[in-house]
């Protein structure tokens, strides 16, 4: 089913749709942080909100129902307490779409609208969790506002979003491996993004430094670094700093200003560096996330191969209960 199909059946027997969840767990949510962030941004009918799938189990959403559509993502496709949202959406009457990579997973099922996506190092984003819910919001908005203006610049950007993507971490292999070889040993680190990129921040942090390196990290939000975080800088501790193109750049410009003139360690990852200005100027924040995540494997890469951690190994997921 491609977007327009799914678009026609989320909007069969519907009105309108008015509420557009994001639900999921860990780096699946943080793939569903630029979708909620477009509704929030563009839409003039829809309200959005991106929540954890136990938060929204425990405490569901007043509004949720038949003019809800959900958007649930679970990697593996059996995340328990994914599932139980996916589900309690459902029998409340939401459209609902489920995207995994597993197709032997409980996330495909037909009672909801499950979307199968490939995982390996030839997709294209566009056929990724961020391009697919991308792609349906994009057709969703032009048949529920006719005053939609940018549906051919975001089409555009997904055709173009995978070789801006790949020529990017080709670009800056070499600086991953320059910054594992002078901060591998690295006590902590701060993650700083704006704007859609505030959930790859998130994402760098948890998944990839956390989960998958065991370094101790905090991400921030750029516009928030100035109300309380900045105490701490000085130039013994290492910022990562994901400088957004688009109209938060400017939370992230400021950020850099205050790190050039009180700090000493800290990495820039600028997508006016990384071809993200192939994208239109009124759409290209929804691109910055896509080319942030591949600068996140990049720079993790980087470091486990100079801190002889897989990226694999774990002590407590999937190896003991929780």
């Amino acid at each position: 089913m491609n977007e327009k199909e799914m678009t026609k059946t989320i909007l069969a027997g519907r009105e309108k749709i008015e509420d557009v969840y994001f639900v999921a767990c860990g780096g699946s949510l943080v793939d569903l942080y630029p979708g909620y962030y477009f509704v929030r941004n563009e839409s003039k009918t829809m309200h959005a909100d991106w929540i954890t799938s136990k938060e929204f189990v425990v405490t569901p959403p007043t509004h949720l129902g038949k003019t809800s559509l959900v958007f649930i993502c679970s990697h593996g496709g059996n995340t328990t307490e994914t599932v139980e949202a996916a589900h309690m959406a459902r029998d409340l009457g939401a459209a609902v779409i489920t995207m995994t990579h597993n197709p032997d997973s409980a996330c495909n099922d037909d009672s909801m609208m499950p979307v199968i996506y490939d995982w390996s190092d030839h997709v294209s984003e566009k056929e990724k969790p961020q391009g697919i819910v991308l792609r349906v919001l994009n057709e969703l908005m032009k048949a529920q506002e006719p005053d939609y203006i940018k549906y051919d610049a975001v089409k555009d950007g997904l055709e173009k979003a995978d070789g801006i993507v790949r020529a990017a971490v080709a670009k800056v292999k070499n600086r991953t491996w320059l910054f594992a070889e002078k901060y591998y040993k690295e006590d902590f680190l701060y993650i700083m993004g704006s704007g859609a990129s505030y959930a790859a921040a998130y994402g760098f942090a948890i998944c990839s430094l956390q989960e998958m390196q065991w370094m101790d990290c905090c991400y921030l939000n750029s516009a928030e670094y100035f109300h309380g975080p900045f105490e701490v800088t000085d130039e013994e501790h290492l910022y990562i700093l994901l400088m957004s193109r688009g109209r938060n750049r400017i939370m992230d410009e400021r950020c850099l200003a205050f790190l050039e003139k009180y700090g000493k360690k800290y990495e820039v990852i600028d997508a006016d560096e990384l071809g993200l200005e192939m994208i239109d100027d009124s759409c290209v924040e929804y691109f910055n996330p896509m080319v942030f995540y591949a600068m996140s494997v990049a720079y993790r890469n980087a470091l486990q191969d100079k801190r002889c951690h897989p990226t694999d190994m774990r002590r407590y997921m999937g190896v003991v209960e929780y």
